[in-house]
Order: structure tokens, then sequence, then C-alpha cells
């Protein structure tokens, strides 16, 4: 991702800068999918694999990058410390 954009990019909840999650944090976040574990900030069930995502600053929440595009929204947002990741 192009760092000017990213530099520009926040968290719509916390209002946290964005980083580009790591290789173990996607694999992590992929296995927590496929065992049913993750939830949407929506309350909703994330069923498919994620290919790349943006990680707030603390490590908390995950938003997936679709076809290089940010999902940006609340609803979307992924937790990560309620399925059990430590986003390095």
């Amino acid at each position: 991702m192009d760092r000017k954009l990213l530099d520009l990019l926040a968290c719509p909840t916390t209002r946290q800068p964005l980083r580009p999650a790591d290789a173990r944090t996607l694999n992590d976040l992929n296995a927590a999918i496929a065992a049913g574990n993750v939830k949407r900030g929506d309350g909703a069930a994330q069923t498919g694999a994620i290919d790349a995502a943006l990680v707030t600053a603390d490590g908390r929440l995950a938003y997936r990058i679709d076809d290089g595009i940010p999902v940006l929204l609340a609803e979307e947002s992924l937790d990560l410390t309620a399925c059990g990741i430590t986003a390095a």
C-alpha cells in the first residue's frame, strides 16, 4: 500500500494510525476465521479468509483490504483481542 495513503488513514472507531498486518497476524486471523471465532464490529461472523489487512497501532482491531481498497467501516472491523490474536 502506498505510504502516503497509509499515513492519511486512521481507524474510524479509535482514530489510531493503521499499519499493514504482518504475515503471522494474517495467518492467525485466517485460522480463527476458519474455526468460526471471528466476529465483525456488527456482530456478524467473518466467514471469508483475509488476504491483507490494516491493524490499529495498539493491535486490537483489524480492517480487511479488498482488491487493494481498505474497508474502513466500524461495522466491518475485526476484534483481534476477542479471538486471542496479538498483532505484532
